[in-house]
């Protein structure tokens, strides 16, 4: 295997050199918007038993955030895959049915991280050469961990849209078999497997609540549900900064829709596949966007109260319910796919500390104190009796007009929202200057 990988990574390389927008757009022969593949509930049970004994049957338990969302809730638990993610799934399933000349030849991709990896990871164990073409914005840890799967890595393109039409075109240069990571028909049924799984482990669905991006996860697995359970209701949820199935949905097809930064970088693709699209829609009951702090918050709430570290896009599906969009299904049973757990480490204390300050734990505000001894000391003494934690603070004199105050600023942890209130009105009580810097969404949960 050694002298192919080192064989197609030249071939990768000259054609790397002439990558750019090809004068002609070379397209995904599986992935076409005017003859879209409809996968069936036998392409997800073929895939199934195909893939059994290269991945993990998940837990899905109940959850101990049932009490709080006046619902029963279950966590399907696929961030417990060996690369961390679903997509390990269709990744499998796609290498195992592949000819033996495609297998020997190679297969590439473009992916933000996930695919990638359970496309490296069941690549290295099955003895195929992988290729990804991962966009600039991609994690770092997503980056090296495609490495240490052996696979040959190449950074390049700003988003997905252009990391994918540079893996087209080397695809089509080297003559490696390009793999969408969320289009591709037998992507699609491997994902459908989580629907089987779920069916089994739990009784009486009333909904299933699915992170959105390409569109493949949440195609294969309505596919599987809706034909084993057809009363239950399939719910898709993506990000504010990237809804490009529910522009998708008024626009009636996939459509481009420019992705922003956001939190759950596993959902951030600009356009849906078109084989999910077709395949999803007629089994879809709801479609939801969620804002950022939610999803901040729902993964900060996943770290508490179940000890279980996810991603965004893992987050995304108790972002709703935290946010109030399945009201409807209190008192009902409602199944969470937490999707994928490759957070980057700095991305995970940002995360938590933007869901404490969206629910008030993290405050922020300046305040003027007296400049004479023990004016400083004086404030510190009533947040502390308050039982009020100082996170930082800092004084600032030279451009107060006033010589004989200060201005301090203050960051500082509560327990809750109502301890954020009762040191707000203490605060107030005690000084005639004091500011508050609010979240543009504060959440009193």
């Amino acid at each position: 295997m050694s002298q192919t990988v080192t064989s197609i990574t030249s071939q990768l390389m000259e054609a790397q050199i002439s990558t750019g927008t090809p004068e002609v757009e070379i397209t995904d022969p599986f992935c076409s918007a005017d003859s879209p593949q409809i996968i069936s509930f036998q392409d997800v049970t073929s895939a199934a038993f195909r893939i059994k004994k290269g991945i993990e049957y998940t837990p899905c338990p109940k959850s101990h955030l049932s009490e709080m969302a006046d619902m029963d809730i279950y966590l399907k638990k696929e961030f417990l895959q060996f690369t961390g993610s679903f997509k390990e799934r269709g990744a499998r399933y796609a290498l195992i049915m592949l000819s033996e000349e495609q297998r020997k030849k190679g297969v590439i991709s473009a992916s933000l991280g996930n695919h990638a990896q359970g496309l490296s990871y069941h690549g290295w164990k099955l003895g195929i050469p992988v290729t990804v073409v991962m966009p600039l914005k991609a994690s770092l840890m997503k980056i090296q961990k495609c490495r240490d799967y052996h696979a040959n890595v190449i950074v390049q393109g700003s988003d997905m849209g252009a990391a994918k039409k540079i893996a087209l075109k080397m695809a089509h240069d080297t003559g490696l078999t390009y793999i969408n990571g969320y289009d591709h028909p037998h992507i699609m049924a491997g994902q459908g497997t989580i629907g089987l799984e779920i069916v089994e482990q739990v009784s009486n669905i009333d909904a299933v609540v699915v992170p959105v991006g390409g569109g493949g996860l949440i195609a294969g697995v309505a596919t599987a549900i809706k034909n084993l359970s057809p009363q239950t209701k399939i719910i898709g949820v993506e990000s504010e900064k990237c809804p490009s199935f529910s522009k998708a949905l008024e626009n009636k097809a996939p459509i481009y829709v420019p992705n922003k930064e956001t939190l759950a970088d596993g959902l951030a693709v600009p356009q849906v596949g078109y084989n999910a699209f077709a395949t999803t829609v007629p089994l879809l009951d709801k479609m939801i966007v969620v804002k950022e702090e939610w999803i901040a918050l729902a993964i900060l709430r996943l770290v508490e109260l179940e000890k279980c570290v996810v991603e965004g896009a893992g987050a995304s599906g108790l972002a709703a319910i935290l946010a109030g969009h399945l009201d409807e299904f209190k008192g009902k049973r409602v199944v969470l796919l937490v999707c994928g757990g490759n957070i980057d480490t700095t991305m995970f204390g940002r995360c938590l500390e933007r869901g404490m300050a969206a629910e008030g734990r993290l405050q922020r505000f300046t305040v003027r104190v007296s400049d004479g001894p023990g004016g400083v000391a004086k404030l510190c003494n009533l947040l502390a009796q308050l039982g009020v934690s100082i996170k930082d603070i800092m004084h600032e004199r030279a451009f107060i007009r006033d010589v004989h105050t200060v201005e301090v600023k203050v960051i500082c942890e509560t327990r809750d929202w109502n301890h954020s209130q009762e040191m707000r009105k203490a605060l107030q009580e005690s000084y005639e200057e004091v500011y508050f810097y609010d979240m543009p969404m504060a959440i009193a949960v």
